[in-house]
């Protein structure tokens, strides 16, 4: 296997692209990428596109071809990749085994979703697909009802409490306000969190993620060859999935997720590496009490301590650990299939030292975790400047 690094990054702001459809998304973000990497297209042999539900969302299927044709890289394969709000890291997985293997020198990975074109009912519906359509959506338990279950929970075993999770929102607003491309760039506090609407008890509006638009890419080199092209690669020195039951009430447990847990370990493993040498992280905060699970199921707190190392500021940026530095999903914004992309850009521009005002000082290993619904799909991945 060969070693791969990431030689281009770009994105395009997220937010509510009324002015902009689908396709300019996907071009915007990757012809960004493609520039930075100081690559011609035709150079790319192969692409991979992380995109959970344009059928749904857009009423356009077949989005590899589509973004072969509109970014003038016919005749390569670009390929679309799904696993539910995981599809951006998926994606980036495909594109490192096709490096990593030696079948492709250079691949660029997209993710894209335009959400807003339909009203927020309809796109909940969409979104619940990714649970057990069965027993979780057909009866009513929307994703906001499921990790409702599991802050519930959460607190009941552990005593933590809503203010907790509402320092997780605070803080990832914190870091939004600094970056350019964050769908929400305001700082908020715990108080206007805990007055906020509730969605579904005892989540409110500032605990959940937005609906989204945007898209994000980065291109990928096998290492030997990165540095002919960038003088800053930043290698992925690790990447795994792991799967768990698609429902919620099959899992031995709802206040962790084991996919996660496996796919960390798998990725320290590969990385030779533990949870304590990495400085900055982006996890999969879809919801407050996710981003308080992830950072235990990670390995960075115990199990139950999550909450109250929140709270205590021990996960805001240049900490103990820099916990969602680009404002994470819940201030960046969390156009599904972008996001696990957009957390590889976030971690390159950190390495890079490019980060400007959210910059975590000396960052020399990031990780990102990417979550497909409820936690059925885990994707982890490790970095590291060259």
């Amino acid at each position: 296997m060969r070693r791969v690094a990431i030689i281009g990054v770009g994105m395009t702001k997220f937010g509510e692209h009324w002015e902009k459809g689908f396709r300019e998304l996907v071009i915007e973000a990757g012809l960004k990428a493609i520039t930075d990497a100081g690559l011609q297209g035709n150079e790319i042999s192969a692409g991979y596109v992380g995109n959970m539900a344009s059928g749904s969302l857009i009423g356009q299927e077949h989005v590899g071809a589509l973004i072969a044709d509109q970014m003038g890289l016919n005749p390569i394969p670009i390929t679309r990749v799904e696993a539910a709000c995981a599809s951006g890291g998926a994606a980036l997985r495909q594109g490192y085994l096709a490096v990593a293997s030696g079948l492709h020198d250079f691949v660029v990975v997209g993710g894209v979703e335009k959400m807003n074109d339909l009203d927020t009912n309809a796109v909940s519906q969409i979104l619940g697909g990714a649970g057990d359509q069965e027993w979780e959506l057909f009866l009513g338990a929307t994703f906001p009802g499921i990790y409702a279950l599991a802050a519930r929970r959460y607190m009941h075993e552990f005593g933590a409490t809503e203010e907790m999770m509402a320092a997780v929102a605070v803080k990832n607003h914190d870091n939004g306000s600094l970056n350019p491309y964050a769908q929400f760039q305001n700082k908020i506090d715990i108080e206007k969190v805990m007055k906020s609407k509730i969605v579904a008890d005892p989540l409110k509006v500032f605990d959940c993620s937005p609906i989204t638009d945007g898209a994000a890419a980065v291109v990928l080199a096998s290492l030997d060859i990165a540095k002919k092209h960038n003088e800053q690669p930043i290698e992925i020195v690790a990447s795994a999935q792991a799967s768990d039951t698609l429902a919620l009430h099959s899992r031995e447990k709802i206040t962790e997720l084991k996919a996660t847990k496996i796919a960390a370990q798998k990725a320290y493993d590969l990385a030779k590496i533990t949870s304590k040498d990495v400085d900055v992280c982006e996890v999969h905060d879809c919801f407050t009490i996710a981003e308080i699970l992830a950072t235990e199921d990670l390995g960075f707190f115990k199990k139950g301590e999550g909450g109250k190392a929140a709270l205590e500021g021990r996960t805001a940026l240049n900490s103990e650990i820099s916990i969602n530095t680009s404002g994470g999903l819940k201030a960046a914004g969390h156009p599904v299939g972008a996001t696990g992309v957009k957390q590889a850009v976030e971690i390159t521009w950190q390495l890079r030292g490019q980060a400007e005002k959210r910059q975590v000082k000396d960052a020399e290993v990031g990780l990102s975790h990417n979550v497909g619904g409820s936690g059925a799909t885990a994707v982890v991945h490790v970095y590291k400047k060259v």
